[in-house]
Parts: C-alpha cells; structure tokens; sequence
C-alpha cells in the first residue's frame, strides 16, 4: 500500500514539474512575441494592425490588379476567391522565409540570457506570423462571402489541415534555411532569391489540373502544391477538380523541421565563435 502511494506521489511530481516547464516556456515565447510585435510594429498609430493589415493590404491589391488585366473567371473559377487562396498562401509561406531566416541573427544579444535558446526566438516569430497570415486570411474571406464572391468552406476541416499543414512544411523550409544561413554566407544572401523561387513553385497562381499529366506528376512532388490544392478543395468543392495527398507534405514538413533543428541546435556556439 505504501509503495502504491509513493508511486503515486511519484507521478504526480514529475507531472507537475512537466507542466511548469511547458508554462514556462510558453511565459518565454509569449513574452518574445510581445517584444517582437512592439519592435517590429511600434506602439503608435496603427502598430500591432499591421500584423494583420500588411498582408491584407497586397492581397486585395492584387485582387484589384488582377480584376482589371483578366476575365472575372480563371478557367470556370472565379477570381477573387482564386487570387484570395493562392495568395493568402504565398504570403505565409515568403514571411515564413523571410522573418525566420533573420531571426537569431537579429535577436542575437538575446541568447545571452541563459533562459533564452534559439528554439523560444524561432517559436515566437513562427507563431507570431502564423497567427497574423491566420487572421489575415479570415478577414479576406469574410468580407469576400459579405459581397457573394465567394462561399462557405465546403469542407472546413480539409481547409484547417491545408492551411497549418502549410505552414508546418513553410517553417520546415524555414529552419533549414536558418540553419544554412548560419553556416554558409551564399545561404544568407540566397534567402530572398529562394523566396521568390516560391512564387512558380508553390502553385499559388495556377492548379495542377491545368497542367499536362506529365508535368502535373513533377509538379506534385512539391509539398506546398498539395498544401494550395486542398486549400481550394476546401473552398471550391468538388465541382473543381484538385490533386493532392494529405500524408505527403506532412512526412515532408516533419523531415524538413528535424533537419532545420538539428542545423540550428549548435546555433548559439557557431554564433559565439563567428
């Protein structure tokens, strides 16, 4: 009896001090994505809209770019709801790139406190940009479904596993990257050319059903082209035909986020001695 108890007193120990470190690393990244949105953004005039109001901003520009150069229908689709799912898409997955690449090296005098590692500066900015792409995308769509440009999800679950699938294989490719730029100089001044490499590769202004079989089968051994098809999936139901396999770009951003870990785990000493 007494060793049940002590088993038991035994768990419920190591239970609580798993839960006070998992909150306190969630104190750290909370408080580094504050620090972040102030120094990022500012305190004053529009600040922390700017999260969400940048992307909106190009979004809706190049909807209104786009509605006076083409036809109101792209291939029986139609536009605003096209440009507003590969777009969207694109957005996150350049941010992704862009502010993870930099971020150590930007927040560099921020490693020297001993509670900060380079996972809690690289976690903040991923969750930081997700939530902005996020919400920036619920806007776009809500007032899109406001003036009948585009429906309800016809499948609301496929539309979440698109869109953080998404963004699991971006900060995959964005840690690699990160990891890379750390230890490769050419890495760090190819950051912006890989970002516009995405435009073409991330099948954000085209579908794979446009294609050639031939070329649809190269195509889909991109992740992120699964990732934009079941996004339109979700949003254009089955009257649109799409292309894409859910495990695929999983087992990719899984692959992708271990090698990007293990590029950045001696970050701080490569950092140290540069």
């Amino acid at each position: 009896m007494a060793s049940d108890t002590s088993i038991s007193d035994r768990s419920a120990s190591l239970a609580r001090r798993f839960f006070a470190g998992v909150e306190h690393h969630l104190r750290i990244i909370g408080a580094l994505i504050l620090r972040e949105m102030a120094t990022r953004y500012g305190r004053r005039g529009l600040g922390f809209a700017w999260i969400v109001g940048e992307p909106l901003i190009f979004c809706f520009g190049v909807m209104i770019l786009w509605s006076f150069t083409k036809s109101p229908y792209e291939h029986g689709i139609r536009l605003a709801p096209f440009v507003m799912t590969g777009y969207m898409s694109l957005i996150m997955i350049r941010h992704m790139i862009s502010l993870l690449s930099s971020a150590l090296q930007s927040n560099l005098g921020l490693l020297y406190h001993r509670r900060i590692t380079p996972m809690h500066i690289l976690s903040a900015r991923i969750c930081l940009e997700l939530a902005g792409s996020t919400s920036a995308f619920l806007i776009v769509y809500l007032v899109l479904l406001s003036i009948e440009q585009v429906s309800l999800p016809f499948d609301y679950l496929l539309l979440y596993q698109g869109w953080f699938t998404l963004a699991w294989v971006a900060s995959g490719l964005a840690l690699v990257l990160s990891g890379l730029a750390m230890r490769f100089e050419v890495f760090e001044r190819m950051i912006g050319l890989i970002s516009y490499a995405m435009i073409p590769l991330s099948g954000v202004f085209f579908m794979v059903s446009w294609m050639p079989p031939a070329a649809q089968k190269i195509y889909l051994t991109i992740p992120f082209v699964h990732c934009v098809e079941m996004i339109r999936a979700a949003v254009f139901g089955e009257f649109v035909v799409t292309h894409y396999d859910p495990l695929y770009p999983v087992i990719w951003g899984a692959c992708l986020n271990i090698a990007g870990l293990l590029l950045i785990a001696g970050a701080r000493e490569h950092m140290a001695s540069d």
